[in-house]
């Protein structure tokens, strides 16, 4: 049975089994049409990683995990395969389903890029030059001193799991760390983009702005917003683990969030979402002691 048939079959039967009366309520939910290529396959997070197309009314084309309820389509989807999808966001939740392969994949040995290496606790934090949100150069050699968080976002991306949830995050971290006047001067926010063409510093600006609630009023001394050349966010990305992906000239969306000691020495990252602001503040806590 080939894939494509596969599917069909899988997905036919597995609508015979939906009871009507139990179905989830599904008035809030939007879809949207999907197109792209699997770059990875992570069955064990129950994850793809797609390079897709424009999702029409809802983000620009980007390389980014997706998450798949179904464990069959883990049986025949392989990395290279091209396929068509619904992109389902409901609140806080999102997922693909409805996969179609359109063109299956001519190199099944190459799941994805090689040789990648990710920092790890205790690694020094290279020097990266940046431009920050009101278009004045910086280097994360300068937070040197302080406890510096970071993480990586892009302001387009509408995905409620991943930037919407970091720039939210932050944000409450940045209002318990302003209750704690001590540990507030001794650390600093970062949010990096991944998407320099769009995110200038006028873009990142108001959307910082727009997070910390002060509009006009926000200085961005203690939270800043940065993007750079392509070189520059790919030099800062790489070194954090996030993949780069030649052939589509862009940094897979993944999510890295990090806490670099006042001694420039990564202490600590966080490879998900699952991570909650007061277990960062926790952390940030410790480090002051």
């Amino acid at each position: 049975m080939t894939k494509i048939k596969a599917f069909f079959a899988c997905a036919f039967v597995l609508s015979l089994l939906i009871v009507p009366g139990c179905r989830k309520d599904t008035s809030n939910q939007k879809r949207y049409d999907l197109k792209g290529k699997v770059m990875a396959v992570e069955r064990d997070k129950h994850l793809i990683t797609v390079a897709h197309e424009e999702v029409k009314d809802y983000m620009p084309a980007m390389t980014m995990p997706f998450t798949l309820r179904d464990d069959w389509a883990f049986d025949v989807l392989t990395s290279g395969d091209q396929i068509t999808a619904t992109l389902v966001v409901d609140g806080t939740e999102s997922w693909l389903e409805n996969i179609v392969i359109t063109q299956e994949s001519t190199d099944t040995n190459a799941p994805g890029p090689s040789g990648i290496v990710e920092a790890k606790e205790g690694a020094e934090l290279p020097d990266y030059g940046l431009i920050n949100q009101n278009g004045e150069p910086i280097h994360l050699g300068q937070y040197r001193g302080k406890t510096l968080l970071l993480t990586f976002i892009y302001t387009r991306c509408p995905i409620p799991e991943y930037c919407t949830l970091m720039s939210q995050n932050f944000a409450q971290i940045d209002t318990e760390l302003s209750k704690q006047p001590e540990l507030y001067q001794k650390t600093h926010l970062l949010s990096i983009s991944i998407d320099p063409d769009y995110d200038t510093p006028a873009v990142l600006r108001s959307y910082g702005a727009a997070h910390t609630g002060k509009y006009g009023d926000e200085k961005f001394t203690h939270w800043e917003f940065a993007t750079g050349t392509k070189d520059q966010i790919k030099g800062v990305a790489q070194f954090f683990g996030l993949r780069y992906y030649a052939d589509a000239d862009q940094i897979v969306h993944g999510l890295r969030t990090v806490i670099v000691k006042p001694d420039g020495k990564v202490a600590k990252v966080y490879r998900d979402n699952a991570w909650k602001p007061e277990d960062v503040v926790a952390e940030l806590q410790k480090l002051k002691q």
